[in-house]
């Protein structure tokens, strides 16, 4: 998490009208994810006026579909910052639901166990595939709603 919070404050260094969109609700331990992140980005000089919490989302899908609701009247790219592992996966389900999203660079993993980092990319796969099947299945709902209302 500090990794990618580090990445976002350092990308967004030269962009002041950039706000951050820390999301994810509570877990099973310690505080929200978002109440994390945005500590950590008050702790590296970012203004909480620029801080825009989400939190409510208990996964990835949720937190895009989140920020789509977030940002329905926003302008401009918008950037994300995620581990390397996941981006492909956050990139394309901000790109699904309406939102033009590119991703922040992020350095290399220091995870130094070839299992486990393997392991993340590997259920990359299936989550993939699982959240691009729901996240259609939510745009054909909202589709459907807004022909009949």
């Amino acid at each position: 998490m500090r990794r990618r919070v580090a990445a976002a404050v350092s990308f967004a260094a030269s962009q002041p009208e950039a706000i951050f969109i820390p999301t994810g609700g509570q877990g099973r331990h310690g505080p929200p994810e978002w109440q994390a992140m945005a500590a950590l980005l008050t702790r590296a000089g970012v203004a909480p006026g620029r801080i825009l919490p989400e939190p409510t989302a208990r996964d990835t899908l949720d937190s895009v579909i989140a920020c789509q609701a977030l940002l329905a009247a926003e302008q401009g790219p918008v950037f994300a910052a995620t581990s390397r592992f996941h981006m492909p996966r956050c990139v394309l389900l901000l790109h699904m639901a309406g939102i033009a999203a590119r991703p922040v660079p992020i350095g290399a993993s220091t995870e130094r166990r070839f299992w486990r980092r393997w392991y993340w990319r590997l259920r990359e796969v299936p989550a993939m595939a699982w959240d691009v099947a729901l996240l259609g299945w939510w745009r054909l709902g909202r589709a459907s709603t807004r022909r009949f209302t």
